[in-house]
């Protein structure tokens, strides 16, 4: 018997006996097995069909496209920081309306937190690119996919940024009132710095979806990652190979941003442990 530490999962999960395992190993393999079968299936039709013929490749072999896409990948990123900045600024106040003692305004916040999180990111782009022109009001091209984006992320923020305040024991406000600290200097000072360090890697997972929506900047020709790919199959004629590419730089942007997510949760556990 091991004398390890239990964890939760040990008290959740009996150990797995030498059937169980055989089975594990029999249905893994089959299932990479038929993963490579599609694979090699899907390959096989791109071959059949020419989509892996030179000519929608080679062009990858040239600094002007990994250029373009590059320039393409910094508007992305660029969208992404603002919608975030404002995300973060609009997500606050709306949680600190949350948790407002006054009901008229918590009630308010409420309402706009459930509707910025019911209603899906593209309305909100066109509400921007097609309704809000018409009230003589111009706005660049970068305004309109930032502001919608995060006016959709707000309300998340706010309910992330509310669990951490929530999960600040309240023994740290009691303890800084009794010091003659004043309610607002609490939260400020006190309370909201910790629930920050609570939520980090909820909010860097946020961020991802904020990149993500991004996407739509087609709509209102922002160039961003996804309408230089766009420019480059109009070009090229090249559909499966830029969007492979493009889906590939995609992946590896969450993928950075996923891990540093991870990394910081585990900083947070190492650094708050008593």
């Amino acid at each position: 018997m091991s004398t390890g530490k239990i964890t939760a999962r040990d008290m959740l999960y009996e150990e797995p006996g030498p059937k169980t395992r055989l089975t594990v190993r029999i249905v893994t393999g089959i299932s990479l097995a038929a993963l490579a079968a599609l694979a090699a299936a899907v390959v096989y039709r791109f071959y059949a069909t020419g989509q892996l013929d030179p000519k929608y490749w080679t062009f990858f072999g040239r600094i002007t496209t990994w250029s373009f896409l590059g320039k393409g990948l910094i508007g992305t990123l660029e969208a992404a920081a603002m919608a975030g900045l404002i995300a973060f600024t609009a997500g606050f106040f709306l949680m600190l309306g949350r948790i407002s003692p006054f009901r008229l305004l918590r009630g308010l916040c409420t309402a706009l937190v459930e509707f910025t999180r019911g209603v899906p990111t593209l309305l909100f782009i066109y509400f921007f690119f097609l309704v809000v022109p018409q009230f003589g009001i111009r706005m660049d091209a970068f305004w309109k996919i930032s502001i919608p984006v995060a006016i959709s992320a707000c309300g998340v923020v706010a309910e992330v940024l509310r669990s951490g305040v929530n999960a600040v024991p309240k023994g740290q406000t009691e303890a800084a009132l009794s010091l003659g600290m004043r309610g607002r200097s609490v939260f400020l000072k006190v309370v909201f710095p910790q629930a920050i360090r609570y939520v980090i890697p909820a909010l860097i997972a946020e961020l991802v979806i904020v990149v993500k929506d991004t996407t739509f900047a087609y709509v209102v020709n922002f160039p961003d990652l996804m309408q230089n790919a766009k420019v480059l199959i109009s070009n090229y004629d090249a559909l499966l190979s830029v969007y492979l590419v493009t889906a590939v730089i995609y992946i590896l942007l969450n993928f950075f941003l996923n891990r540093l997510s991870v990394a910081i949760a585990a900083r947070q556990k190492r650094t708050m442990k008593p």
